[in-house]
C-alpha cells in the first residue's frame, strides 16, 4: 500500500478533517508502536511500509524509550500508548484511541497477515483491543 493511500484511509476511518492530522496520527501511532514492539519485529513491520512511514518507525525501534520515563524495554500498556500518541499527534487521549484504532486497521491491511499475527501476539490485551475485531480476539499464545 502506498503512502498517500494509507494516509487517506486513516483520515477516512478516524474521521479527520484533512490529510495533515491523518499524517500526524499515522506517524504518532507507528512511532509509539515501534517503541512497544521488540525492535526486530518493529523492523519487519517497517520493511513492509512506504519509506516515509518506515523511517520514523525504524528510528523509534532503534532507540526505544528515548525521551520518555518508561524503561528502555518499551513495555507499557494502553494508557501510556495512547498518552504518547496524543502527545505526538497534538490531540487528546480520546482522539488518540480513535486514531490509533484507525492506523492499526490500515496497518493490518498494509502488511502481511502473518506479520500482523506476530504484532498482535507481542501486544498486551488492552492495546490489542485497538486492532481490527478479528485480529484483536486472536489468541496467538
Amino acid at each position: 500500500m502506498q503512502h498517500d493511500e494509507m494516509i487517506g484511509k486513516v483520515q477516512s476511518l478516524a474521521g479527520l478533517p484533512s490529510r495533515g492530522p491523518a499524517e500526524r496520527a499515522t506517524l504518532a501511532v507507528l512511532t509509539t508502536l515501534a517503541e512497544r514492539l521488540p525492535s526486530g519485529l518493529a523492523g519487519h513491520v517497517a520493511a513492509q511500509l512506504p519509506p516515509e512511514l518506515a523511517a520514523p518507525m525504524r528510528q523509534a525501534a532503534d532507540s526505544p524509550g528515548q525521551g520518555h520515563a518508561q524503561p528502555v524495554s518499551g513495555r507499557f500498556g494502553l494508557t501510556t500508548f495512547t498518552g504518547r500518541v496524543a502527545g505526538r499527534a497534538g490531540t487528546d487521549e480520546d482522539a488518540a484511541v480513535r486514531e490509533s484504532a484507525a492506523v492499526l486497521e490500515v496497518l493490518d491491511a498494509a502488511v502481511s497477515p502473518e506479520l500482523m499475527e506476530k504484532v498482535a501476539g507481542a501486544l498486551p490485551a488492552d492495546i490489542r483491543e485497538l486492532l481490527p475485531a478479528g485480529r484483536a480476539t486472536d489468541d496467538t499464545g
